[in-house]
């Protein structure tokens, strides 16, 4: 984890995806990219969807014990509970 200057912090991970999310994923890096017209990285891609997906979650972190449990990542580290890029399951 790192502390950047703006007062937000950047956390680091190596996640395995299946091809098929890859795709989705520069799918919504081109949609991103259009709309903002400038290029975009899918790295950027993935935080402006994680952001964008969960309006009614407060966007700032909460004290140990009150983290909602679809955040969590499961025993096995799975990362189900993340939002999917398209609607399909």
């Amino acid at each position: 984890m790192q502390a950047l200057p703006d007062g937000e912090a950047e956390l680091s991970l190596v996640v395995r995806l299946p091809w098929e999310d890859v795709a989705r994923l520069g799918q919504e890096a081109g949609r991103l990219a259009a709309q903002m017209q400038r290029a975009v990285t899918l790295d950027e891609a993935v935080s402006y969807r994680l952001r964008s997906s969960r309006p009614g979650v407060a966007t700032h972190a909460k004290p140990a014990g009150e983290q909602p449990a679809a955040a969590a990542v499961g025993s096995n580290g799975s990362v189900a509970s993340l939002p999917r890029i398209s609607g399909t399951a």
